[in-house]
């Protein structure tokens, strides 16, 4: 059965509103994070002039910054130029610590040709600082300043917004299906069935019922087994079977289809030996219930 099918306005109404959720939330994150980058960017071009300016050089440019990836980003320069390493810990620190946005890094600093680090301080709240060769004098050269921003671990509501909708779903699947069970356990106290053997055929419920089992049919095999009860002892064309079940509903199946079913159903009810589906070649099958077998 396809549940989706029979989902009621409201299941569909709310399920919309939760996709429309998800692509304003999924929409809002990208907004924030290009907004979070933008600023990264022209505050760290204001900390490369800053250090520039620490070593009286006021006319050399910062060149634009890189992303490196999606914590590190990358300040160069335009001329070689020398400080001390305390003046590029205060800078950072202090520029950081007035936007309030990062209070865990790494900064390395690179000379341009190998791309080996020559100097590098780490802030960390929770493993504690590391800020090695302080008072160090860095001669002129070629340098780039690498930042790693060491952002925490955070909770992502986007992810959660992002689950509810197939958890809807499912919940909505289960809540069917235990609906469906628990309405046809009262049909088992009447007489509205077709006794096949030791089975209690329930057809409104696609249910086969012996005294210690249940066994659930889907609607292809209730709609055969109800033929084939109907029809005791007589030859059932595969045409008559293929068009009532399938062809009745705009669906195009081959004699296949037929034998398959058929085999379903010998399945579900071996329980019995007296119940037979007998192969009438070139024709179809006929069904009995040998009552000296029962």
């Amino acid at each position: 059965m396809d549940y989706f099918a029979l989902m009621k306005p409201s299941i569909l109404f709310g399920s919309s509103i939760i996709i429309i959720l998800i692509f304003i939330s999924a929409a809002f994150i990208t907004k924030k994070d290009e907004i979070f980058g933008k600023h990264v960017e022209i505050v760290l071009r204001d900390l490369g002039h800053q250090l520039l300016l620490s070593a009286n050089d006021s006319s050399s440019r910062v060149l634009p910054v890189k992303k490196l990836n999606e914590n590190i980003y990358q300040i160069s320069f335009q001329n070689d130029f020398g400080f001390i390493s305390d003046t590029l810990i205060n800078l950072v620190h202090r520029t950081f610590q007035k936007n309030a946005w990062a209070t865990d890094y790494i900064v390395s600093l690179k000379n341009c040709e190998q791309h080996e680090t020559v100097f590098a301080f780490e802030i960390n709240g929770q493993t504690g600082d590391l800020t090695p060769c302080r008072g160090r004098k860095l001669e002129v050269g070629c340098y780039l300043i690498e930042i790693d921003f060491l952002r925490k671990p955070g909770f992502n509501f986007f992810w959660l917004i992002l689950l509810i909708f197939p958890l809807s779903v499912i919940g909505f699947y289960l809540k069917n299906k235990f609906r469906k069970k628990e309405a046809k356990e009262p049909i088992f106290g009447n007489n509205d069935y077709i006794q096949l053997g030791i089975f209690r055929f329930y057809t409104e419920n696609n249910v086969l019922k012996t005294e210690n089992n249940n066994i659930e049919l889907s609607e292809k095999e209730t709609k055969a087994l109800k033929i084939f009860a109907e029809n005791i002892n007589q030859i059932i064309e595969r045409e008559k079977l293929m068009k009532e079940i399938w062809e009745d509903k705009g669906i195009v199946v081959i004699s296949r289809n037929v034998d398959v079913l058929v085999s379903k159903l010998r399945k579900k009810l071996i329980d019995d030996n007296s119940i037979k589906f007998i192969n009438v070649p070139g024709r179809g099958y006929k069904f009995i219930i040998e009552v000296d077998a029962i």
